[in-house]
Formats: structure tokens, sequence, C-alpha cells
């Protein structure tokens, strides 16, 4: 594990380093406040920190201060090393942020049991963000295919209508669906149908870049959330996405299985109030036109009919 040093006094420098390497600590020394401040900003900055009291730039008090203002994971322990003993010197240093205090001359024992209860916090809090990022992404993902679930996907919708709507700029909204789904998991069985269900998915993130967004709309049904802002852009990488899936079987439990995917288009850009409802209806009766003309196909939507369809039917 890292751990970082701020001291300037050269003695007491080198007989930490000095112990903290036996002990098997990775040793960043720095030699005031500002030099530490600059390698806690650091990607991989260390988690745990001695900071001597008395230092030229900040002293340690101010630094345990601006390291808790900040609110950047994960949480860096900071242990104050300090020649003050008086109890109201202790109180300035645990109320500036600092979670434990050695008291110069320290005692190898006792610095070695403080950073031991240090380590047990920092592992405690790094558990904690691994248990909290596996609950966020049980909640946006689907545990199937690994795509957003439906409900992220129509919240990544939102999200990038109303920018590209702020931007005077516009989205395109795919809905694709694998064809005669039914007819795979009655002729191979339900387990077969989900791998294709994962494939599928697979396939198409090996065809998305890195700024488009693929959910698991439903069932054998996707959604895609594209930055391209005409039709003819819009139809030609749906039709990768197509092609995708449609070159090559799909290698299950129960063989090679053919799949083909539908997909209908829809470009925000021909209604510029279009949400996201009348967005993926639009992108949905594409989907259906396209399942009718004989399926494996790529169809447009026609988005200002389906605009004033709503309209009208609001107004009804």
């Amino acid at each position: 594990m890292k751990i970082l040093i701020a001291d300037d006094d050269p003695v007491s420098r080198r007989l930490l380093e000095a112990k903290l390497t036996k002990w098997g600590y990775e040793v960043i020394v720095t030699c005031n406040g500002k030099q530490a401040w600059q390698a806690l900003q650091s990607e991989d900055s260390p988690r745990l920190a001695i900071i001597d009291w008395m230092m030229p730039g900040f002293d340690g008090v101010e630094l345990c201060r601006k390291i808790r203002e900040r609110t950047k994971e994960p949480y860096t322990y900071l242990i104050l090393l300090t020649s003050l003993s008086r109890e109201e010197n202790i109180v300035t240093g645990m109320e500036a942020g600092a979670d434990d205090y050695i008291t110069k001359p320290f005692h190898t024992n006792e610095l070695k049991v403080r950073l031991r209860a240090g380590r047990r916090i920092v592992d405690l809090q790094e558990n904690l963000i691994t248990a909290r990022e596996a609950l966020r992404a049980q909640a946006t993902h689907d545990p199937l295919t690994g795509l957003w679930n439906h409900e992220e996907i129509i919240r990544i919708l939102g999200v990038e209508l109303a920018r590209a709507q702020r931007q005077g700029t516009a989205i395109t909204v795919v809905m694709a669906d694998i064809d005669y789904f039914k007819r795979i998991n009655d002729t191979y069985g339900h387990m077969a149908g989900d791998a294709v269900l994962r494939l599928t998915a697979k396939r198409m993130l090996s065809r998305a870049r890195s700024y488009d967004t693929i959910g698991r709309y439903g069932g054998e049904e996707f959604l895609l959330v594209l930055p391209v802002r005409n039709d003819g852009g819009a139809f030609e990488i749906a039709e990768k996405f197509r092609l995708n899936i449609a070159n090559g079987s799909m290698d299950t439990p129960e063989g090679l299985i053919p799949v083909t995917i539908s997909l209908g288009v829809a470009v925000s850009g021909k209604a510029e109030q279009a949400d996201c409802d009348t967005l993926i209806r639009a992108a949905d009766e594409a989907l259906y036109r396209a399942k009718h003309n004989g399926r494996n196909c790529t169809e447009r939507a026609v988005l200002d009919a389906i605009t004033t369809n709503h309209e009208h039917s609001e107004q009804r």
C-alpha cells in the first residue's frame, strides 16, 4: 500500500521512510505541504498520509482542511505528526480533518499500531465502495445482457435529447428487435434464447462507437441512442448493426443458430420539440414496418407524421 510522508525535517523524514519501507509500504516522500497536496491530487494517490504539523507552504492543519474539503473518493486516512501535545492542539488538528495523531518523538510500535488501524479503515471504505458500485450496476444494468436496463436507457435518452435541444442539434433513436425470437425459444429452448440475447448484445456493443448507448428495452427488443444528426447517417449506422448480427450464425449451447434483427430509425431533428415518447413511438412504428416488409431490414421513421398524429390525438 502507498503511504505519503510530508515532513520538512530531513532526519525525521529519513527515519520514517526507513521504517515504513521495512514494513512493506510504498513510500511517497514530500518536503512541505504544497508538495504533499500535489501528490494527493494524482490519479493513484496514497490512501494513507503522515503529515507533520509545522511545515513551510501549507502547515499540517491547513493541509488536512484542504484534503477534507475535497469530495473526491477514495478516502485518505490522515495521521498528524506533531510535537504539540496540549489538548487544545490535538483538538485543533482533529477538527481540521486528521484521523489520528502521533507526538514527536514517536515510538515505533505505536506508529505501527496506528497505521494498522488506518489500513483497516481504508480497506473497509474500499469494500463499501465496491459494494455500492455493484448495487449501482445491478440497479442500472440488465442482468442477462449487461446492457443498460429499460429504466436507465430511457433516462439516458432524456438526458441526451435535452442536451441536443439545448445545443440545437439532434440525436437518433433506433429500436431493434430479434426476428422470430419465439421460434428460437420454441425450437432450441430458453437457454439457447438467452444465449442469443447475450450474443446479440455483444455484437451490438462490438459495432458501437464509444459515444453510442445501447439498452435492453424489454424482451428481445433493444433501444439504441446514437449521436447521428441526419437520416442518411443514421440509416447507414443502423444497417451496420443489422449486418453485424446477420453475418454469421451465433454459437449457442444448442449449436449454431442464424439470427437477424429488424430496426426502426428516428432522428429528433425532424421535429424540434420531439420528446422521448414521440421518438420511441416513431422508431417503433418504423420497426413495425421493417417486420411487415419481411424482417432483417431497416426502416426510417416518418417523425413529422408521428408528431402530428400525437398532437391531434391530444387535442381530441
